[in-house]
């Protein structure tokens, strides 16, 4: 059966926040990257405070001041003071080429040993791929210090897991073999 084509007319940009404007998008971009940043910001510290309010966070260690007071508010202003970023890629061209992007984030570590060149005088070698350069390969060397430091932050704190339980990777959506 032969489908339609549906012709859809949507927005290239989206208003100020005064309203008073419009801000076009980029050539080829559906909303402005600030338009987008401001939305998704107003929507994260809306359920950030509906989540609180709601007694869904626990806060522990050194942010246990944020259960007191006025303070948890007091990080959802400074919070929505600041200018927030959102990265926005162009989509997929087909379910596989998905599948890749997310199977690189999910069972890796985040180097792997074969990027190691080599550690001496307590700095290590590794390649990289230097995406401001057209993705060319090059050699970074930094401490082990600053390496250790990097290689941590891809260590989830406790009770924080990782994508591959949720979603299209859960164990209970297992039995589908096929994408189409």
């Amino acid at each position: 059966m032969e489908h339609p084509h549906i012709h859809c007319v949507v927005s290239g940009g989206g208003l100020s926040d005064d309203k008073s404007k419009w801000i076009s998008g980029k050539k080829n971009f559906f909303i402005h990257v600030k338009v987008l940043s401001k939305r998704f910001r107003s929507i994260f510290l809306k359920k950030l405070k509906a989540a609180n309010k709601n007694g869904e966070l626990q806060f522990s260690g050194k942010i246990v001041k944020l259960s007191v007071g006025c303070e948890f508010q007091k990080l959802i202003d400074s919070l929505d003071k600041k200018e927030w970023v959102v990265h926005s890629k162009r989509p997929f061209k087909k379910p596989e080429t998905v599948l890749e992007y997310l199977s690189r984030y999910t069972y890796k570590a985040a180097i792997a040993n074969h990027r190691i060149i080599k550690v001496e005088n307590d700095h290590v070698y590794f390649r990289s791929a230097d995406y401001a350069d057209g993705n060319m390969q090059k050699v970074m060397c930094i401490t082990a210090f600053e390496f250790i430091r990097r290689f941590l932050l891809h260590i989830l704190p406790k009770r924080f897991t990782t994508i591959r339980y949720y979603g299209l990777l859960a164990n209970k959506c297992r039995e589908v073999t096929t994408i189409g």
